[in-house]
């Protein structure tokens, strides 16, 4: 045991007197450290980039693991990932703004900006946005994706390309899951229909449209929406579990398919931007802000979903997951605090960066923990 010792002086000399020394608390920081550490052990996973900041209590940033398995190389928190369905939330906010603008309601029927969309006269643009269309969902197509994702994708950063129009192809194939409004079912289909409504009502190419006032807008520099499978640099590798049980490099593998229900690439500091964004709504109008948010439907307990965006026990926001990566960006209006995790695999079952925020937050903000891992929505799934 350590002791402490304490030399008094005195008439009869020195006099040394020991007691045990009480071993120093462990900071937060430290805690977090070896919590995160832990979980990407526990999950095998490569490596995590990881934020919390609330502020007046804690600004915390780590890069822990792997960019690339075959170098070891480290991972940095500089390095590019793709973000999947957190492109939701930008193309939500897309719609959003033309609203603010009067170009379009909410209350508008698909039918009028895209053709051929089954029960389009009674699916509202409100209704994609949250999820309640009951259109099939393209991803869920056995022969037609995900049969050939994980055959064609290898091939080549410009393999298993997609247009909307494709997207929509194998969607309207299948018959509607349930009438309009009737129910919550999350759907990619859903996303992709509303960034055609944003072209045809904008003029503008969707990933031209997000650019010059989404992400310019925000003040994201080192976010895109790209047209292959090519990444910028610098970007972390990452790896995805095959149907054989192989885990295969995704790093180059086309997002096209994801459109914009999952297409976005970015990093840590624009997510992090985009998080307080997003939760504070920061490129809309208080009015719509609001509506974003409220008659959110249920998912699971204390888990609601509104337009194009969750709330997961008062963090609000989205996740991601697209094959070799998983993010969470959200943000929590009462601490305005900020958390995004981005991990370079989609292996761990449940979602990956969903445990690790659900580690995180059991340390930061007991009171609001953000779980949803295993339940929650995501590009591919």
């Amino acid at each position: 045991m350590i002791r402490r010792c304490l030399a008094v002086v005195g008439v009869l000399g020195v006099l040394v007197a020991c007691a045990p020394l009480a071993s120093a608390e462990p900071t937060l920081e430290q805690r977090l450290d070896a919590a995160v550490t832990a979980k990407l052990a526990e999950m095998s996973a490569p490596g995590v980039i990881v934020g919390i900041s609330v502020p007046g209590d804690i600004d915390y940033v780590r890069a822990l693991g792997t960019a690339d398995t075959a170098t070891g190389a480290p991972i940095s928190v500089d390095d590019h990932m793709r973000i999947g369905s957190v492109t939701k939330t930008f193309t939500g906010t897309a719609v959003l703004q033309l609203v603010d603008q009067g170009r379009i309601s909410l209350l508008d029927p698909i039918s009028r900006y895209v053709d051929g969309v089954p029960d389009g006269d009674a699916i509202t643009l409100d209704m994609l946005g949250r999820m309640r269309s009951g259109l099939f969902d393209y991803t869920k197509d056995q022969d037609a994706f995900l049969g050939p994702a994980y055959t064609e994708s290898p091939k080549g950063p410009d393999a298993f390309a997609f247009t909307p129009q494709r997207i929509l192809d194998i969607a309207f194939a299948h018959p509607p899951n349930f009438a309009p409004g009737v129910e919550y079912e999350y759907s990619n289909t859903n996303t992709v229909l509303l960034a055609m409504v944003v072209e045809r009502v904008s003029g503008t190419a969707f990933g031209d449209y997000l650019a010059q006032y989404v992400f310019g807008a925000a003040g994201l520099t080192r976010t895109s929406y790209p047209s292959n499978g090519a990444m910028p640099e610098p970007f972390a590798h990452g790896y995805t579990p095959a149907p054989d049980g192989r885990v295969l490099d995704a790093t180059f593998w086309n997002p096209s398919w994801g459109d914009a229900a999952g297409r976005i690439v970015s990093t840590y500091a624009d997510q992090r931007i985009w998080a307080s964004v997003l939760g504070t709504g920061a490129l809309l109008s208080p009015a719509t802000q609001a509506a974003r948010l409220s008659n959110m439907s249920s998912v699971i307990p204390d888990v609601g979903y509104g337009f194009a965006i969750f709330n997961a026990h008062g963090w609000i926001g989205h996740n991601g997951d697209i094959p070799g990566y998983t993010t969470v960006t959200v943000y929590l209006p009462e601490r305005d605090a900020t958390l995004v995790v981005m991990v370079n695999s989609d292996a761990p079952e449940p979602h990956s960066a969903g445990q690790i925020a659900t580690a995180v937050t059991q340390l930061v903000t007991p009171e609001h923990v953000y779980r949803l891992a295993g339940v929650a929505p995501t590009a591919g799934n």
